[in-house]
């Protein structure tokens, strides 16, 4: 029994100190965080607060990095701190495929929004084609001269008289004014 409780004892230890293998640094905003995944590249080594001494170690740049930037640096650029030239190249290598998916991304939502965007032109342009056919036919049928009747608020049928006609005329003018330009 005593066996048994020695290995219980030594797998509770190891898991506790599995547990506290966490990553804790500040960050660019001046915050404190708390992983289980090594920090990103652009966090200083002096931000760092604690590391786990076991397990993933935080990847850093080697050594012929920073010949390797320096090589593709441009003409004009001067090589006085070569190890600060490898941790932006590395960041921004890093950071263009995120960027790369990001403006993937951006460019997908841009695409769909142009299009739902052209899809309600199209169709208020369907709808203002229709009213300027329902209001030309209807100018014709007033400007006929044939009696026109109506019904009223009361349900009552009534012949327009001169007056009203012309008054229909006029806000179907307007109508085709509005819907009818091409």
């Amino acid at each position: 029994m005593k066996l048994h409780k020695i290995v219980l004892l030594a797998v509770a230890c190891t898991w506790a100190l599995g547990a506290a293998a966490q990553w804790q640094w500040i960050d660019k905003d001046g915050r404190k965080v708390f992983s289980d995944r090594p920090p990103p590249q652009d966090i200083p080594e002096k931000n760092m607060l604690k590391q786990p001494s076991f397990g993933a170690p935080r990847v850093t740049t080697p050594a012929s990095a920073p010949a390797a930037a320096a090589a593709q640096a441009p003409a004009g650029a001067t090589a006085a701190a070569p190890g600060a030239a490898a941790a932006p190249a590395a960041a921004a290598s890093a950071a263009s495929g995120k960027d790369k998916e990001l403006e993937k991304r951006k460019a997908e939502a841009e695409a769909a929004e142009a299009a739902k965007k052209k899809a309600e032109e199209d169709k208020v342009a369907k709808a203002k084609a229709e009213n300027c056919a329902r209001a030309k036919a209807s100018k014709t049928m007033f400007e006929s001269g044939t009696p026109l009747r109506q019904t009223n608020a009361q349900g009552e049928r009534i012949f327009l008289d001169e007056a009203q006609r012309n008054a229909e005329v006029k806000r179907i003018d307007a109508v085709i004014a509005s819907d009818c330009k091409r």
